[in-house]
């Protein structure tokens, strides 16, 4: 058992700024993360289609595994008791952990939510389990994830100003909670016998909820950024309101935060939007969106979207994109990969998402490379004129 806990080892630093976009490094128990950076999603604790060389090799410091399955199938027990998340699936970088509260909430009639927390059955066998916010860090403890969330309240969009209102103020409560109870596996081991802590160099990030409600979010940032969390996250977006709407929340929101400390946009999204919220000040994004839409045949460009299944790429010799030097550009061509798709392929899943989380990755490389160099308006120009949401024709 590895005790005592301490954040001692989490630090985060702006290295250079342009305008409010920040490049920066962030230190964790298992290596640097460079940032702006973003984080595939390893649900299961193996991120869809892909192994882990392929994660190195698209250049992914840092991964995001799912709290919420873990706990049901393989449970934090077995991964603890296996020497954490980390030794568990074989990976060495830096992981975060969500708090596993977006999965609850996303259940509707399969739970019941109230101030102790979420009482919820198990999409795998209907077993009836609770998730409360003390209970959320101690999964979150044995995993030995080095980015542990605290468990929020999501809502679904649109809400009413009272029902924003209602799941911020709780989420804020349940942070502090989630807070003490940290505290208290950090300094009191003996307090919390029955959880085995994997990783004693743990972080845990607060969440700022509010909906789309300017004042709202701002009682959330001064309430959360007043429990003392080593970073914040930017939650509640990307459910379903309008781009503009939520570049409007992060502009708002971000600048609020403590300017030393890393901010995470949960949950974002397509590559403008990445772009566009770094310009806001965010340093860490996650979404499944790549990779989802790289099994469903979707391809993600400099230009836009390919929908590779079209008829129009049966004989077409070329790359996905031109301009990309990931394996898949480098091997396979169009027309190949339209054959693998709509053939059914494991294999099509694999090309498309390596160079889906390529794109990617590749893009916040070179958004930190135009944070060093001051050229980063000028990239974003650039993208707005190239980049498109609908599929190529």
């Amino acid at each position: 058992m590895l005790r005592p806990m301490s954040g001692d080892s989490f630090r985060f630093h702006v290295t250079h700024q342009h305008g409010a976009a920040r490049r920066g490094e962030l230190h964790t128990p298992h290596g640097i993360v460079q940032t702006p950076a973003f984080m595939p999603v390893g649900t299961r604790g193996a991120v869809k289609a892909v192994t882990h060389r392929d994660l190195e090799d698209v250049g992914a410091e840092i991964i995001l595994g799912n709290t919420y399955h873990l706990f049901l199938r393989p449970g934090d027990g077995l991964i603890a008791r296996q020497g954490g998340l980390h030794r568990f699936i074989g990976w060495t970088r830096p992981i975060l952990t969500d708090s596993g509260g977006y999965q609850v909430f996303s259940l509707a009639g399969m739970r019941r939510v109230g101030e102790d927390g979420a009482e919820f059955r198990s999409h795998l066998d209907g077993a009836l389990h609770r998730l409360t916010p003390e209970r959320a860090t101690d999964i979150q403890a044995q995993l030995g994830s080095d980015i542990a969330m605290v468990l929020d309240e999501c809502i679904a969009t649109p809400a009413t100003r009272d029902a924003a209102r209602a799941a911020m103020e709780r989420s804020v409560r349940w942070a502090a909670r989630a807070r003490a109870r940290l505290e208290q596996l950090r300094h009191d081991p003996s307090a919390t016998p029955e959880v085995l802590v994997t990783n004693p160099g743990q972080a845990q990030f607060g969440i700022v909820q509010g909906g789309t409600h300017a004042d709202l979010r701002t009682e959330s940032v001064q309430a959360t950024v007043d429990l003392g969390f080593e970073a914040f996250a930017i939650g509640g977006l990307s459910v379903g309101e309008p781009p503009d709407v939520m570049y409007d929340v992060v502009a708002h929101t971000a600048p609020q935060l403590p300017a030393d400390k890393p901010r995470y946009l949960m949950g974002t999204g397509m590559p403008d939007d990445l772009i566009e919220s770094v310009a806001r000040g965010v340093d860490l994004f996650d979404c499944v969106l790549p990779t989802r839409n790289a099994r469903n045949g979707q391809l993600l460009t400099r230009r836009g979207v390919i929908v590779i299944k079209q008829a129009q790429y049966a004989e077409d010799p070329s790359p996905p994109d031109p301009e990309c030097g990931c394996y898949t550009c480098r091997h396979a061509s169009r027309a190949y990969l339209r054959h693998l798709y709509l053939s059914g392929e494991m294999t099509a899943g694999t090309l498309n998402t390596i160079h889906n989380l390529y794109f990617y990755l590749d893009t916040m490389r070179r958004i930190r490379e135009a944070i060093v160099f001051g050229s980063f308006e000028k990239l974003r120009q650039e993208f707005r004129q190239t980049f498109s949401r609908r599929p190529q024709h």
